[in-house]
């Protein structure tokens, strides 16, 4: 009986240390082997998840690209639509001291591709003998009539601002006449410096406009108000990104990309994302815009190449102007 109690007393002893030893937790030989498996399983999963969130940043910067480059063309389009001339390469080359933005560091930064005179309309402006103001009231005793504004589109290439991205811009330059000089009501509506063109004297339309000279405005310092940001700045070059292909017969290119003048990109703006195609005597232009996505998301924006041209959404339209002037 002794042996046997000994024997049953050393079974009991022995399944109280293998319990003890079992309940002290894991070996660090199977933390590692633990671990080394949940990174083999884990980091494959992280990485599937960043990729996908960074795809997800690109489609979402590039669609809201997409969506401004088409806004601004519209926008620009509406503008156009009432145009009574446009400047075309000569002409730019002709006024372009007598547009803000003259000096030459600004000339580096400040490029006006689309430059024209509209002709707007306006309904129940001006009062029959009664107050302007009544106009609101009393739409029955107003005129309509309509103005003249010069209107300047430029490409932006300016980094001073840090408002805007580290991308190129487009900006509007608009100096009008109000209601017209024979309306003293309405004189404060008058842009400060605005001169209309002439068109008495000798020569055709193109050249009478031409011969444009700006008012008592101060060219360097006018407001230029931003349309859109994050356009294309990539460089003219001959290898990613030439200089667009030709106009069509009878339209000149703006800005130029070759030769001198004041038509000619040179600096900063000499980027082909914001050029047009001109017809003076037509009253047509062709606009087209790139821009760029991807500097939405990256503080140095990468240049264009034709392996990432789909973050570079592209547009063009083709606009007539409706109005007309008549020269002799």
């Amino acid at each position: 009986m002794i042996p046997l109690k000994l024997l049953i007393h050393h079974q009991k002893t022995k399944k109280s240390g293998l319990t003890k030893k079992k309940s002290a937790g894991f070996t660090l030989i199977e933390l590692l082997v633990a671990m080394i498996l949940a990174s083999l399983i884990l980091t494959p999963l992280l990485g599937f998840m960043i990729n996908i969130m960074q795809t997800e940043r690109r489609e979402q910067a590039k669609s809201n690209t997409e969506q401004e480059i088409n806004s601004a063309l519209d926008f620009i389009a509406r503008d156009l639509e009432q145009a009574v001339y446009i400047y075309d390469a000569d002409g730019i080359d002709a006024i372009r001291n007598e547009l803000p933005k003259i000096s030459s560091n600004d000339k580096r930064k400040y490029f006006p591709v689309l430059v024209f005179w509209k002709r707007q309309y306006i309904e129940n402006a001006i009062g029959i003998g009664v107050n302007s103001n009544t106009c609101e009231r009393q739409p029955d005793r107003c005129d309509d009539t309509f103005s003249y504004s010069l209107i300047a589109y430029y490409l932006i290439k300016d980094d001073s601002d840090s408002t805007w991205s580290q991308a190129a811009r487009i900006g509007r330059f608009q100096i009008s006449d109000g209601y017209g000089d024979s309306d003293n009501a309405k004189d404060a509506t008058k842009d400060s410096g605005f001169k209309l063109f002439d068109l008495t004297g000798t020569g055709d339309l193109k050249t009478k406009m031409n011969k444009w000279e700006s008012g008592t405005y101060t060219r360097n310092t006018p407001d230029i108000l931003t349309l859109v940001d994050y356009i294309d700045q990539t460089q003219i070059n001959n290898n990613t990104n030439p200089a667009p292909a030709a106009c069509p017969t009878g339209m000149q290119q703006i800005p130029k990309f070759t030769g001198r003048g004041n038509s000619v990109a040179t600096g900063d703006v000499r980027t082909a994302s914001f050029h047009v195609c001109v017809d003076s005597i037509n009253t047509a232009a062709e606009i087209y815009l790139r821009g760029t996505a991807l500097a939405r998301i990256e503080n140095t924006p990468p240049d264009y190449s034709e392996n990432a041209k789909t973050y570079f959404p592209q547009a063009r339209i083709r606009v007539e102007g409706r109005g007309f002037v008549f020269t002799k």
